[in-house]
């Protein structure tokens, strides 16, 4: 049965690790930077209440990680989950962890109005397993700005 727990201190080198394959594996469209994973770690550490990480393990094994956060829509009528990353470490994709991770998150966020995600076209599975789940693709065009 897998475990879905809140990151900890001790959690980081694994974190770290996993965070920079993320980025490195097409799961998105730029690489890991260092300054940005550091302070993302010490934000979950100093408890940002915008900012979750869960450890996702099996008899404390670490076998992947998601990032979550939380933003309110107007347009979803309330609170919105963000899955802003979720990653299973090679060695343990296809066991349908990916599936038990998406069915915690649907219950651990039951109150909020929407859970919202990013899939890039060059994650094919990734976006095969959302739909699966129900989610649907948005007909925006996302832009940013970045400050820094």
């Amino acid at each position: 049965m897998l475990c879905m727990r809140d990151i900890e201190r001790k959690d980081h080198d694994a974190f770290v690790e996993m965070v920079v394959d993320f980025y490195g594996g097409g799961a998105a469209l730029y690489g890991a930077n260092m300054e940005h994973i550091e302070k993302t770690f010490e934000a979950i550490m100093e408890k940002c209440p915008y900012l979750r990480a869960v450890m996702i393990e099996q008899e404390e094994k670490i076998m992947g990680f998601a990032l979550l956060a939380y933003t309110w829509s107007n347009e979803s009528g309330g609170m919105v989950v963000w899955l802003e990353e979720l990653y299973v470490k090679p060695g343990y994709q296809g066991q349908k962890i990916g599936s038990q991770f998406l069915r915690w998150m649907e219950k651990e966020y039951a109150d909020f109005s929407r859970i919202r995600l990013e899939v890039c076209p060059s994650n094919p599975g990734a976006r095969r397993l959302y739909e699966r789940f129900g989610f649907e693709t948005l007909d925006y065009i996302q832009m940013i700005k970045d400050k820094k």
